[in-house]
């Protein structure tokens, strides 16, 4: 391939040293087999697709895009976020994409073969994706408790329990709901503040390891093994996505949800905050920053069209999410219309007894019923806009939105709403099983990615760790056990939220922001551009290059001075329940858990800055050895050099010219990856003897 021009450096001359020897993507085909001959590869294109979509569609697709577009606007929600994915979320996937296929190394090795000083991008990847992999495969833990509990008719959540010692409901559940109880008394016997930790949960423990267990078995072989798994894990939650939509359809009160969901609101574009959750949500929903998807694509062939595969992924992505949205919706509209038909039923049974007593009956509602529970929503809502003002009566008007209003996210959602709406079906084991293995292989198909992540990187740039693909696959899932065992004492709940919501948010943003410098302004976007030439066999749009250099750096930097901004103002909280008072409380985190916060954020971002400077000293200390033995030392040596391929037949013209010169030649050393060595000429005359090495 023909040598591009070098990178324009800083006044102390390293970037241009840097980038001849170590920041040119070399994709010559007899390098890239040399290099990667024994690099393990997709079986086919399908597999590789399906892992891809199985790691960036997850539980937030899920649980997180449906509250958001619930809250922010319905249909305009959506329109903003198509609009950010368009112009930032797809071009910075196309670019991890690309960047892997072409150097085929996992975030460590793509970044550091860019510049060496830029090989802290890639661990703090590494970091945040353990940090991710902590507190997810904990969620997986609790899909797993709820799964196994659900072979049992009723479902254990259907009922509060009673109390042996007074004989009567269970107090804390009947101040809130069974499904609330089952969930935070039985599943997590959650304390009142992090600040109560409390002992272990002995049978959480016991599902945290059997989950760690089956993403170590699904793991231990690589891409081999876990790709197998993908088959399952990544297609059968469309499955039930479908099966639940179809079901949802017949539902009382589907009708309004979907409405509710798709009404626009445009006003919300006017609100920066929407914006923010809009290009936080397109971040995370992509994986962009995690080095997964980098780790992904640097198993396909050099050739693979890496920017179809980039609109492809996007496109299923969005849609996955359009269609849980209509999953989440209509079941939620069927439970906001029982609360709201109960509510009905008991206001017109208070009415009843009203009506026994009063002899003025001109307010009475000339509902056509046979009983209460046969008084329709809407004919109730308008007898009571026309008499329920006037009337001094403990009665509502159980509107329909409100309880659309009364958003839930996260694990609310699933373990709350879904749960109390699962038993309300027939077959209700059945419809809960599902949905809970529904999570599980969500869960597990983007920890495969998370892991990969981690585990793809260290074996590139550690030989020994590859050659223990085995070992480093089952210490690294014993590890994150250990340090998983946080999450399962009674105050685990909210260390989950901590991590989730401050451990990856600030560091990822980071890193997405030194990977669009280090290819846009470090490398250049044409050289770039001309490389990804080389693998397409055509050049992807000019539009490309504006992008990255300007829309999704700017867009990042936004991103992450608006989150901290957020932070700073608003102050960190979570959000505890009160057993005494059966309800949720917002309490602010305590100092020694704000120290934790800041600790989290800084050791993620760390390995950014420690690289740049560790590189540079080591750099200066060379050039600095380097001139010392050209000062004077003597040596008497065979000078050995790695070479290209491509470079072999420029040699003997630079060495004639040199020559010629009466100037040594001076050895370099080329990209990594090039194995190729020769045996440099020595230049045979009486000052044999007086040789220095010139690196």
């Amino acid at each position: 391939m023909t040598e591009k021009p070098s990178l324009n450096g800083g006044e102390d001359g390293t970037w241009p040293t840097e980038s001849r020897s170590q920041s040119q993507i070399a994709l010559n085909s007899d390098a890239n087999e040399a290099k990667d001959g024994d690099r393990p590869a997709w079986d086919s294109k399908i597999q590789y697709v399906l892992a891809q979509v199985g790691f960036s569609v997850g539980l937030g697709n899920v649980w997180r895009f449906p509250y958001l577009c619930h809250q922010n606007g319905g249909g305009a929600f959506m329109l903003l976020y198509v609009f950010l994915l368009v112009v930032v979320g797809v071009p910075l996937f196309f670019m991890e994409l690309a960047a892997g296929q072409s150097i085929r190394q996992g975030s460590i090795g793509v970044w550091k073969h860019i510049s060496p000083k830029l090989a802290g991008i890639g661990y703090s990847s590494c970091l945040v994706c353990f940090y991710v992999a902590l507190y997810y495969n904990v969620i997986i833990a609790w899909s797993l408790f709820y799964m196994g509990n659900s072979f049992q008719y009723p479902l254990p959540w259907e009922n509060c329990p009673i109390d042996v010692a007074t004989n009567d409901t269970v107090r804390e559940c009947a101040q809130s709901s069974a499904t609330s109880y089952f969930w935070f008394r039985k599943a997590l016997n959650i304390s009142n503040s992090i600040e109560e930790s409390g002992e272990f949960n002995s049978i959480m423990t016991g599902c945290l390891l059997a989950a760690w267990t089956i993403v170590c078995l699904a793991m231990i072989k690589g891409i081999k093994s876990s790709a197998k798994v993908m088959y399952f894990s990544s297609v059968f939650p469309y499955v039930v996505l479908f099966i639940f939509l179809i079901r949802g359809l017949t539902l009382d009160g589907a009708k309004e949800g979907i409405t509710y969901m798709f009404y626009p609101r445009l006003e919300i574009w006017g609100n920066m905050q929407v914006w923010r959750q809009a290009a936080t949500q397109v971040f995370f929903a992509l994986g962009l920053g995690y080095g997964s998807v980098i780790a992904y694509s640097s198993y396909n062939p050099v050739q693979n069209n890496c920017h179809r595969d980039a609109l492809l992924v996007s496109g299923i992505n969005f849609m996955t999410s359009v269609l849980a949205s209509l999953v989440v919706f209509v079941i939620l509209g069927f439970r906001a219309k029982n609360i709201a038909k109960g509510c009905v039923a008991e206001n017109v049974r208070l009415l009843s007894n009203v009506w026994i007593q009063e002899q003025d009956h001109h307010w009475w509602p000339s509902f056509n019923m046979t009983g209460p529970t046969s008084v329709s929503v809407s004919d109730y809502r308008e007898w009571y806009r026309r008499y329920g003002a006037t009337l001094r009566l403990n009665i509502t008007d159980c509107n329909l939105e409100e309880e659309m209003n009364k958003g839930v996210e996260g694990t609310g959602l699933a373990f709350i709403a879904f749960t109390e709406v699962m038993a309300l079906f027939p077959a209700s084991p059945f419809w809960s099983t599902l949905f809970f293995l529904m999570l599980l292989n969500l869960g597990m198909s983007t920890m495969f990615g998370t892991m990969q992540g981690i585990l793809t990187p260290l074996m590139d740039n550690f030989k020994m760790l590859g050659r223990h693909r085995t070992l480093l696959t089952v210490c690294s899932c014993a590890l994150g056990f250990l340090l998983g065992l946080l999450f399962t004492q009674r105050s685990g709940n909210y260390f989950v939220a901590m991590f989730d919501d401050y451990s990856a948010t600030l560091p990822l943003v980071i890193v997405v922001i030194f990977e669009t410098i280090s290819v846009s302004w470090v490398y250049g976007t044409d050289r770039f551009l001309d490389d990804i030439e080389d693998m397409l066999k055509w050049r992807p749009p000019v539009v490309y290059k504006y992008l990255w250099k300007y829309v999704c750096l700017l867009a990042m930097i936004g991103l992450l001075a608006a989150s901290l901004l957020r932070m700073v103002l608003k102050g960190p909280t979570y959000t505890a329940w009160n057993e005494s008072t059966a309800s949720e409380m917002t309490l602010e985190y305590p100092g020694w858990s704000l120290v934790m916060i800041v600790l989290l954020i800084v050791f993620a971002s760390l390995p950014v800055p420690v690289s740049y400077v560790h590189s540079t000293l080591q750099h200066r200390r060379l050039l600095n050895t380097d001139s010392m033995e050209g000062a004077g030392k003597e040596v008497n040596r065979h000078l050995y050099t790695k070479c290209s391929s491509v470079e072999q037949l420029d040699f003997n013209s630079q060495q004639a010219t040199t020559e010629e010169e009466g100037v040594r030649p001076r050895t370099t050393f080329l990209p990594v990856g090039s194995e190729h060595y020769r045996l440099l000429p020595q230049k045979e005359d009486l000052d044999e003897e007086d040789q220095d090495t010139g690196v």
